[in-house]
Order: structure tokens, then sequence, then C-alpha cells
């Protein structure tokens, strides 16, 4: 059974596949984010460990398997990738990783002032104007790959085993 007929038969569409036009708007989004991030001088690490962090947030598990081994990749480190979900209760991150997913955070769950408030303070202190819009850029366009992929029910098959 492929993945479509998988998506099927549990009653779910993928959207992507059904709406090609709108997920490649993404998908151009996507790449203009990338452009973005770069360019604001934010490393592959550091907008990895923001897509993972939002997709943690999110449970979504396609998007949690795809930055983790795009993380793997570019260097990041499994130390790090274990304790993301954690990452205030570690010293594993500085400064910069850490406003970046405290704002990555407030981004996903907008609804808690408080939080949102707090994280950019932190980020603004730390940030800069080009590096705050691109985190939120990065987390924003996760936030909606997350959605078409839990919507979507987009599978996790286990790698091979080494």
């Amino acid at each position: 059974m492929n993945g479509t007929e998988a998506a099927r038969a549990a009653g779910r569409v993928y959207i992507d596949k059904q709406s090609p036009k709108a997920y490649h708007a993404l998908s151009a989004t996507a790449e203009a984010v990338r452009t973005v991030a770069a360019e604001a001088g934010l490393d592959r690490v550091l907008v990895e460990l923001v897509n993972l962090r939002v997709s943690q947030i999110n449970g979504c598990a396609f998007c949690l398997d795809v930055h983790t081994r795009a993380a793997l990749r570019v260097g990041e480190t499994t130390q790090r990738l274990g304790v993301l979900a954690a990452w205030r209760d570690t010293e594993v991150f500085d400064a910069r990783e850490r406003a970046a997913l405290g704002l990555a955070e407030a981004t996903t769950a907008p609804a808690d002032a408080a939080l949102q408030e707090d994280a950019y303070a932190s980020a603004r202190a730390t940030l800069s104007d080009e590096e705050i819009s691109a985190v939120i850029w990065v987390a924003l366009t996760m936030n909606a790959f997350n959605r078409v992929s839990i919507m979507s029910k987009h599978p996790v098959r286990a790698a091979p085993r080494h």
C-alpha cells in the first residue's frame, strides 16, 4: 500500500497531493524563508533546532523525523537533540539559541501572552532585527508544514537499523 492509499484507508486526504498548487506555494515560501534565515546569519543547525522545537510542540511525527535527520546531517549532536524538549533545563544551548527557541515557542503558541512577551524581550536582548524576523518566519513556516503533515497523517516509516 503506498502513502496515498494508506491515507485514504485512514480516512485522510494528503492535502499536499490533492492541492499541489497550494503546496508548491508553501514550498516556495519555505525556500524564501531559508534564504532570509541565511541572509540574517542563522546557520542551518539553528534553523533545524527551531524546526524541531516547533514540531515537538505540535506533535508532528513526520516533521520530527525529517528534521532530526536534517539536523544530524548539518552537524547537530545527538545529545542536544535528545534534550531539546527540555532546553531551558540544560546548559548545552547558547544565549542566541535559547532566544531563538523561546521565540519559536512563542510563535507556535501565540495565545500565551506572558510567554510571548518574555520570549520577545529575550530575543530583543540577544538577536538582531533580521534574526528575530528570520526565526519567526522559520517557526511560522514549520507550523504550516506541521499542519499539512498532521492533517494528512503522513506516515513515518522505520529506518534501517545500523
